[in-house]
Protein backbone atom coordinates (compact mmCIF):
# COMPACT_ATOMS: atom_id res chain seq x y z
CA UNK A 1 0.00 0.00 0.00
CA UNK A 2 1.42 3.39 -0.96
CA UNK A 3 2.16 6.08 1.60
CA UNK A 4 1.12 8.88 -0.77
CA UNK A 5 -1.99 10.75 0.28
CA UNK A 6 -4.84 9.46 -1.87
CA UNK A 7 -6.47 11.79 -4.36
CA UNK A 8 -9.60 10.17 -5.81
CA UNK A 9 -11.29 11.00 -9.10
CA UNK A 10 -14.88 10.00 -9.89
CA UNK A 11 -16.48 10.04 -13.33
CA UNK A 12 -20.27 10.20 -13.45
CA UNK A 13 -20.17 11.96 -10.11
CA UNK A 14 -23.63 13.52 -10.34
CA UNK A 15 -25.37 10.18 -10.81
CA UNK A 16 -27.11 8.34 -8.01
CA UNK A 17 -24.17 6.10 -7.07
CA UNK A 18 -21.63 8.87 -7.66
CA UNK A 19 -23.42 11.31 -5.37
CA UNK A 20 -23.73 8.70 -2.62
CA UNK A 21 -20.05 7.80 -2.97
CA UNK A 22 -18.99 11.45 -2.65
CA UNK A 23 -20.93 11.73 0.63
CA UNK A 24 -18.90 8.87 2.07
CA UNK A 25 -15.57 9.89 0.57
CA UNK A 26 -15.95 13.33 2.12
CA UNK A 27 -16.05 11.69 5.56
CA UNK A 28 -13.29 9.13 4.89
CA UNK A 29 -10.11 10.00 6.81
CA UNK A 30 -6.76 10.11 5.05
CA UNK A 31 -7.99 11.19 1.63
CA UNK A 32 -6.81 14.26 -0.22
CA UNK A 33 -8.80 16.32 -2.68
CA UNK A 34 -11.66 14.76 -4.65
CA UNK A 35 -11.65 15.37 -8.39
CA UNK A 36 -14.97 14.84 -10.15
CA UNK A 37 -16.13 14.76 -13.76
CA UNK A 38 -19.67 14.99 -15.07
CA UNK A 39 -21.66 16.94 -17.61
CA UNK A 40 -24.14 17.77 -14.82
CA UNK A 41 -23.52 19.73 -11.59
CA UNK A 42 -23.04 18.05 -8.23
CA UNK A 43 -26.21 17.01 -6.44
CA UNK A 44 -24.98 18.48 -3.14
CA UNK A 45 -21.98 20.60 -2.14
CA UNK A 46 -18.97 18.85 -0.62
CA UNK A 47 -15.66 20.06 0.76
CA UNK A 48 -12.24 19.96 -0.87
CA UNK A 49 -13.34 19.10 -4.38
CA UNK A 50 -12.20 20.07 -7.86
CA UNK A 51 -15.23 19.80 -10.13
CA UNK A 52 -15.09 19.65 -13.93
CA UNK A 53 -18.18 19.81 -16.17
CA UNK A 54 -16.64 17.50 -18.73
CA UNK A 55 -17.71 14.79 -21.11
CA UNK A 56 -15.24 11.99 -20.43
CA UNK A 57 -15.23 10.88 -24.04
CA UNK A 58 -12.64 13.66 -24.14
CA UNK A 59 -9.23 13.28 -22.41
CA UNK A 60 -9.07 14.10 -18.71
CA UNK A 61 -5.40 13.32 -18.04
CA UNK A 62 -4.46 17.00 -17.79
CA UNK A 63 -6.81 17.42 -14.82
CA UNK A 64 -5.74 14.10 -13.30
CA UNK A 65 -2.08 15.10 -13.50
CA UNK A 66 -2.67 18.61 -12.21
CA UNK A 67 -4.30 17.30 -9.04
CA UNK A 68 -2.00 14.26 -8.70
CA UNK A 69 -4.87 11.78 -8.78
CA UNK A 70 -3.84 8.21 -7.97
CA UNK A 71 -7.26 6.43 -7.78
CA UNK A 72 -10.13 6.68 -10.25
CA UNK A 73 -13.69 5.34 -9.91
CA UNK A 74 -15.36 5.11 -13.32
CA UNK A 75 -19.14 5.44 -12.91
CA UNK A 76 -20.05 7.34 -16.09
CA UNK A 77 -22.49 5.17 -18.01
CA UNK A 78 -24.88 6.09 -20.80
CA UNK A 79 -28.36 4.60 -20.79
CA UNK A 80 -30.61 4.35 -23.81
CA UNK A 81 -33.20 7.11 -24.23
CA UNK A 82 -35.76 4.84 -25.86
CA UNK A 83 -36.20 1.22 -26.90
CA UNK A 84 -35.24 1.92 -30.52
CA UNK A 85 -32.27 0.09 -31.99
CA UNK A 86 -30.66 3.41 -32.91
CA UNK A 87 -30.77 4.68 -29.33
CA UNK A 88 -29.48 1.37 -27.98
CA UNK A 89 -26.58 1.38 -30.42
CA UNK A 90 -25.78 5.03 -29.67
CA UNK A 91 -25.69 4.40 -25.91
CA UNK A 92 -23.46 1.34 -26.34
CA UNK A 93 -21.04 3.24 -28.56
CA UNK A 94 -20.91 6.11 -26.08
CA UNK A 95 -20.08 3.71 -23.24
CA UNK A 96 -17.24 2.23 -25.29
CA UNK A 97 -15.92 5.71 -26.12
CA UNK A 98 -16.05 6.85 -22.49
CA UNK A 99 -14.24 3.78 -21.20
CA UNK A 100 -11.61 3.93 -23.95
CA UNK A 101 -10.93 7.62 -23.29
CA UNK A 102 -10.78 7.12 -19.51
CA UNK A 103 -8.34 4.23 -19.84
CA UNK A 104 -6.08 6.23 -22.13
CA UNK A 105 -6.15 9.14 -19.68
CA UNK A 106 -5.36 6.78 -16.79
CA UNK A 107 -2.25 5.56 -18.59
CA UNK A 108 -1.02 9.08 -19.34
CA UNK A 109 -1.74 10.21 -15.77
CA UNK A 110 -0.13 7.09 -14.23
CA UNK A 111 -3.23 6.20 -12.21
CA UNK A 112 -2.43 3.49 -9.66
CA UNK A 113 -5.91 2.05 -9.06
CA UNK A 114 -9.01 1.90 -11.27
CA UNK A 115 -12.44 0.83 -9.99
CA UNK A 116 -15.45 -0.09 -12.15
CA UNK A 117 -19.04 -0.92 -11.20
CA UNK A 118 -20.52 -3.73 -13.30
CA UNK A 119 -23.82 -5.59 -12.98
CA UNK A 120 -25.20 -8.96 -11.97
CA UNK A 121 -26.82 -9.10 -15.41
CA UNK A 122 -23.46 -9.99 -17.02
CA UNK A 123 -24.04 -13.57 -15.84
CA UNK A 124 -27.25 -13.80 -17.84
CA UNK A 125 -30.65 -14.98 -16.63
CA UNK A 126 -30.69 -18.61 -17.72
CA UNK A 127 -32.40 -21.78 -16.44
CA UNK A 128 -29.08 -23.59 -15.83
CA UNK A 129 -27.51 -20.90 -13.63
CA UNK A 130 -25.98 -22.30 -10.42
CA UNK A 131 -27.30 -21.01 -7.10
CA UNK A 132 -25.37 -19.07 -6.04
CA UNK A 133 -23.06 -17.83 -8.81
CA UNK A 134 -19.43 -17.09 -7.98
CA UNK A 135 -17.05 -14.77 -9.81
CA UNK A 136 -15.44 -17.54 -11.89
CA UNK A 137 -18.69 -18.47 -13.62
CA UNK A 138 -18.72 -17.55 -17.35
CA UNK A 139 -20.37 -14.30 -18.35
CA UNK A 140 -23.40 -15.06 -20.55
CA UNK A 141 -25.51 -11.89 -20.79
CA UNK A 142 -28.79 -12.18 -22.66
CA UNK A 143 -28.16 -11.01 -26.26
CA UNK A 144 -31.09 -8.60 -26.25
CA UNK A 145 -30.33 -6.85 -22.94
CA UNK A 146 -28.18 -3.85 -23.87
CA UNK A 147 -27.37 -2.86 -20.28
CA UNK A 148 -25.89 -6.30 -19.58
CA UNK A 149 -23.94 -6.51 -22.81
CA UNK A 150 -22.43 -3.04 -22.34
CA UNK A 151 -21.12 -4.07 -18.93
CA UNK A 152 -19.84 -7.40 -20.25
CA UNK A 153 -17.96 -5.65 -23.05
CA UNK A 154 -16.55 -3.15 -20.55
CA UNK A 155 -15.32 -5.99 -18.35
CA UNK A 156 -13.63 -7.63 -21.34
CA UNK A 157 -11.93 -4.35 -22.24
CA UNK A 158 -10.79 -3.90 -18.64
CA UNK A 159 -9.44 -7.46 -18.49
CA UNK A 160 -7.37 -6.90 -21.63
CA UNK A 161 -6.21 -3.55 -20.27
CA UNK A 162 -5.20 -5.13 -16.97
CA UNK A 163 -3.09 -7.75 -18.78
CA UNK A 164 -1.34 -4.98 -20.72
CA UNK A 165 -0.93 -2.73 -17.65
CA UNK A 166 -0.34 -5.09 -14.69
CA UNK A 167 1.18 -2.29 -12.60
CA UNK A 168 -2.24 -0.62 -12.35
CA UNK A 169 -4.60 -2.22 -9.81
CA UNK A 170 -8.07 -3.01 -11.19
CA UNK A 171 -11.23 -3.61 -9.15
CA UNK A 172 -14.55 -4.69 -10.68
CA UNK A 173 -17.69 -4.94 -8.56
CA UNK A 174 -20.68 -6.85 -9.93
CA UNK A 175 -23.79 -5.73 -8.12
CA UNK A 176 -27.58 -6.05 -8.35
CA UNK A 177 -29.84 -2.99 -8.50
CA UNK A 178 -28.78 -0.32 -6.01
CA UNK A 179 -31.66 0.97 -3.89
CA UNK A 180 -32.15 3.51 -1.13
CA UNK A 181 -34.10 6.65 -0.47
CA UNK A 182 -32.94 8.45 -3.63
CA UNK A 183 -32.92 5.68 -6.26
CA UNK A 184 -34.93 5.82 -9.46
CA UNK A 185 -37.38 3.35 -10.98
CA UNK A 186 -35.77 3.05 -14.40
CA UNK A 187 -33.69 -0.11 -13.96
CA UNK A 188 -36.33 -1.87 -11.88
CA UNK A 189 -38.87 -1.37 -14.64
CA UNK A 190 -36.42 -2.48 -17.31
CA UNK A 191 -35.32 -5.59 -15.41
CA UNK A 192 -38.46 -6.85 -13.69
CA UNK A 193 -41.52 -5.13 -15.19
CA UNK A 194 -40.67 -4.76 -18.88
CA UNK A 195 -44.08 -5.54 -20.32
CA UNK A 196 -47.72 -4.86 -19.66
CA UNK A 197 -48.26 -8.33 -18.21
CA UNK A 198 -46.47 -10.45 -15.61
CA UNK A 199 -46.03 -14.22 -15.63
CA UNK A 200 -48.03 -15.75 -12.81
CA UNK A 201 -46.02 -18.98 -12.85
CA UNK A 202 -42.64 -17.29 -12.22
CA UNK A 203 -41.54 -15.79 -8.92
CA UNK A 204 -37.72 -15.78 -8.81
CA UNK A 205 -35.69 -14.53 -5.84
CA UNK A 206 -33.97 -11.19 -6.45
CA UNK A 207 -30.96 -9.52 -4.86
CA UNK A 208 -30.50 -5.82 -4.08
CA UNK A 209 -27.89 -3.68 -2.38
CA UNK A 210 -28.51 -0.63 -0.20
CA UNK A 211 -26.72 2.47 -1.50
CA UNK A 212 -24.85 3.16 1.77
CA UNK A 213 -23.45 -0.39 1.77
CA UNK A 214 -22.18 0.02 -1.79
CA UNK A 215 -20.57 3.36 -0.94
CA UNK A 216 -18.85 1.87 2.12
CA UNK A 217 -17.50 -1.03 0.05
CA UNK A 218 -16.16 1.39 -2.55
CA UNK A 219 -14.43 3.38 0.19
CA UNK A 220 -12.90 0.16 1.53
CA UNK A 221 -11.61 -0.70 -1.93
CA UNK A 222 -10.12 2.77 -2.31
CA UNK A 223 -8.39 3.00 1.06
CA UNK A 224 -7.31 -0.65 1.05
CA UNK A 225 -6.28 -0.70 -2.62
CA UNK A 226 -8.31 -3.87 -3.11
CA UNK A 227 -7.77 -5.49 -6.56
CA UNK A 228 -9.89 -8.19 -8.15
CA UNK A 229 -13.42 -9.02 -9.31
CA UNK A 230 -16.10 -9.23 -6.63
CA UNK A 231 -19.81 -9.99 -6.40
CA UNK A 232 -21.54 -7.68 -3.95
CA UNK A 233 -25.14 -7.92 -2.75
CA UNK A 234 -27.07 -7.35 0.42
CA UNK A 235 -27.97 -10.35 2.56
CA UNK A 236 -31.18 -12.20 1.74
CA UNK A 237 -33.54 -11.95 -1.21
CA UNK A 238 -36.87 -10.41 -2.18
CA UNK A 239 -39.14 -12.44 -4.44
CA UNK A 240 -40.50 -10.85 -7.61
CA UNK A 241 -44.12 -10.89 -6.46
CA UNK A 242 -43.06 -9.21 -3.18
CA UNK A 243 -41.31 -6.49 -5.20
CA UNK A 244 -44.40 -6.10 -7.39
CA UNK A 245 -46.57 -5.57 -4.30
CA UNK A 246 -44.08 -3.24 -2.57
CA UNK A 247 -43.87 -0.97 -5.62
CA UNK A 248 -47.59 -1.13 -6.35
CA UNK A 249 -46.89 -2.06 -9.95
CA UNK A 250 -50.36 -3.54 -10.40
CA UNK A 251 -49.28 -5.85 -13.17
CA UNK A 252 -51.87 -8.17 -14.65
CA UNK A 253 -50.67 -11.73 -14.14
CA UNK A 254 -51.23 -14.43 -16.72
CA UNK A 255 -49.58 -17.79 -17.39
CA UNK A 256 -46.25 -17.26 -19.13
CA UNK A 257 -47.43 -19.01 -22.31
CA UNK A 258 -49.89 -16.09 -22.67
CA UNK A 259 -48.02 -13.17 -21.10
CA UNK A 260 -44.87 -13.52 -23.21
CA UNK A 261 -46.51 -13.47 -26.68
CA UNK A 262 -48.93 -10.71 -25.66
CA UNK A 263 -46.04 -8.58 -24.38
CA UNK A 264 -44.23 -9.16 -27.67
CA UNK A 265 -47.24 -7.88 -29.57
CA UNK A 266 -48.10 -4.89 -27.37
CA UNK A 267 -44.86 -3.92 -25.63
CA UNK A 268 -43.09 -1.89 -28.30
CA UNK A 269 -39.43 -2.81 -27.90
CA UNK A 270 -40.13 -5.78 -25.62
CA UNK A 271 -37.86 -8.78 -26.28
CA UNK A 272 -37.52 -12.27 -24.87
CA UNK A 273 -34.36 -11.06 -23.08
CA UNK A 274 -36.48 -8.52 -21.20
CA UNK A 275 -38.57 -11.40 -19.89
CA UNK A 276 -35.68 -13.56 -18.68
CA UNK A 277 -34.91 -11.73 -15.43
CA UNK A 278 -38.51 -12.31 -14.39
CA UNK A 279 -38.16 -16.05 -14.99
CA UNK A 280 -34.73 -17.21 -13.83
CA UNK A 281 -32.77 -15.96 -10.82
CA UNK A 282 -29.28 -14.48 -10.92
CA UNK A 283 -28.19 -14.98 -7.32
CA UNK A 284 -24.56 -14.10 -6.60
CA UNK A 285 -22.28 -15.30 -3.83
CA UNK A 286 -20.43 -12.46 -2.05
CA UNK A 287 -18.09 -14.91 -0.28
CA UNK A 288 -14.97 -13.58 -2.01
CA UNK A 289 -15.71 -10.05 -0.79
CA UNK A 290 -16.28 -11.28 2.77
CA UNK A 291 -13.00 -13.18 2.73
CA UNK A 292 -11.02 -10.26 1.30
CA UNK A 293 -12.45 -7.48 3.47
CA UNK A 294 -14.46 -8.95 6.34
CA UNK A 295 -17.23 -6.53 5.41
CA UNK A 296 -20.67 -7.31 6.79
CA UNK A 297 -23.64 -5.63 5.16
CA UNK A 298 -25.61 -3.27 7.38
CA UNK A 299 -28.76 -3.60 5.29
CA UNK A 300 -30.49 -6.60 3.76
CA UNK A 301 -32.12 -6.78 0.35
CA UNK A 302 -35.46 -6.33 2.10
CA UNK A 303 -34.18 -3.20 3.86
CA UNK A 304 -33.19 -1.76 0.50
CA UNK A 305 -36.57 -2.41 -1.12
CA UNK A 306 -38.47 -1.14 1.93
CA UNK A 307 -36.47 2.11 2.08
CA UNK A 308 -36.94 2.64 -1.62
CA UNK A 309 -40.67 1.89 -1.66
CA UNK A 310 -41.36 4.22 1.29
CA UNK A 311 -39.42 7.20 -0.07
CA UNK A 312 -39.56 7.20 -3.86
CA UNK A 313 -41.91 9.78 -5.33
CA UNK A 314 -42.88 7.43 -8.16
CA UNK A 315 -44.17 4.88 -5.63
CA UNK A 316 -45.52 6.76 -2.61
CA UNK A 317 -48.53 8.36 -4.29
CA UNK A 318 -49.94 4.94 -5.08
CA UNK A 319 -49.58 3.52 -1.58
CA UNK A 320 -52.06 3.94 1.25
CA UNK A 321 -49.64 2.93 3.96
CA UNK A 322 -45.95 2.39 4.50
CA UNK A 323 -44.47 -0.78 3.05
CA UNK A 324 -43.01 -3.44 5.28
CA UNK A 325 -41.73 -6.60 3.61
CA UNK A 326 -41.73 -9.53 6.02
Amino acid sequence: MTTQRKVVAVTGSSGYIGAKLLEHLEETPGLGKLVIFDTQPMRAPIRNVASFRRDVTNPIDEELNRHQVNTLVHLAFAKRRSSSRRDKAAASERNREMLRSVLESCVRARIEHLIYISSHTVYGARPDNPLPIDEDFPLRPSPGLQFANDHQQAEQTLLEFSHAMPEMKLTVFRCPPVLGTMAGMGLLREFYFPGLLGAADYNPPLQFIYDDDLARILCLAITGELPGVFNISGDGVVFLRELDKALAMRQFLLPSYLSLPINRLTGGGFTDADHNLTRWPVIMSPARLHQATGYRFRHTARDAVTAFANSNAEVDWRLRKKVEIR
